[in-house]
């Protein structure tokens, strides 16, 4: 079974043309309720740079379906059997104006758009980027 990624390796994501805002923020709880952009948002923002892209896809997958623990080695091979979308359609990239940054072990951190660091992780010519999907064709 062959397996796919959507990790990238000294890239930059960066937010979507279309994003509703200019400045980064957290996404809001809905009814108490954590969204997936909450739980991407959580697991990155306390641990920058821990996880690579494949690691958070997976972990909020697994949460969100209540796998058990003797169920996640073969839930992620399964996961990613298939191609998955990456976090250039993530409501983080797309809705929140946060860029990703991948670095060279393609572990992953949020880069809060507005910010000193967003305009020079944008303008490093070593950086490979891409822009987050729009939210409309």
């Amino acid at each position: 079974m062959e397996e796919h990624t959507t990790n990238y390796f000294d890239t930059f994501i960066e937010m979507a043309e279309d994003c509703p805002i200019a400045q980064a923020e957290v996404p809001p709880l809905k009814n108490d309720a954590k969204s997936v952009a909450n739980l991407q948002f959580e697991m990155i923002n306390k641990n920058p740079y821990k996880f690579t892209s494949d690691d958070v896809l997976f972990r909020v997958f697994a949460e969100r379906k209540e796998l058990l623990e003797e169920e996640v080695l073969e839930a992620r091979k399964e996961f990613f059997s298939k191609g998955q979308a990456c976090f250039r359609a993530s409501p983080l990239t797309k809705r929140y104006a946060w860029g990703l940054h991948s670095n060279s072990e393609g572990k992953i951190a949020l880069i809060a758009a507005g910010t000193e660091e967003y305009e020079n992780l944008r303008n490093d010519p070593n950086l490979k980027k891409y822009k987050a999907m729009k939210s409309k064709r």
